[in-house]
């Protein structure tokens, strides 16, 4: 006579623990191809501005505080949230989802404003 009966979970005295890996949801080429892409938005109008004939100090002056602002700070301040949420709220967000969200942010970002100044 067999006894050996499965125990169900709520009546077992040692926590289940997951013991798969932590995946990315969001495929590398997609981060990296975001990435390109807000750099390359990001630097869009420059070559335009000056062609026309538009100062190199203003252009470098302003592209040396949109540059940065989209392509690092955006997706950084993304990365920062989602460690405070795992600390915080006990959550695991993976960088790279974090990450891949806040280019795609800057992207969306970036051409909303070209599209309203155009």
């Amino acid at each position: 006579m067999n006894t050996n009966k499965p125990v169900p979970s709520s009546v077992r005295s040692e926590p289940i623990t997951d013991t798969r890996p932590h995946r990315s949801l969001v495929p590398k080429g997609i981060t990296i191809g975001l990435a390109i892409f807000a750099l390359v938005l990001s630097l869009a109008g420059y070559g335009f501005r000056l062609m026309i004939g538009d100062d190199v100090g203003v252009v470098l002056r302003h592209a040396a505080v949109v540059i940065p602002t989209f392509v690092l700070g955006i997706p950084l301040f993304f990365w920062l949230g989602s460690r405070v949420l795992n600390k915080v709220k006990g959550l695991h967000i993976e960088t790279r989802n974090a990450l891949t969200l806040g280019w795609l942010t800057a992207c969306v970002s970036m051409l909303w404003l070209m599209g309203s100044y155009s």
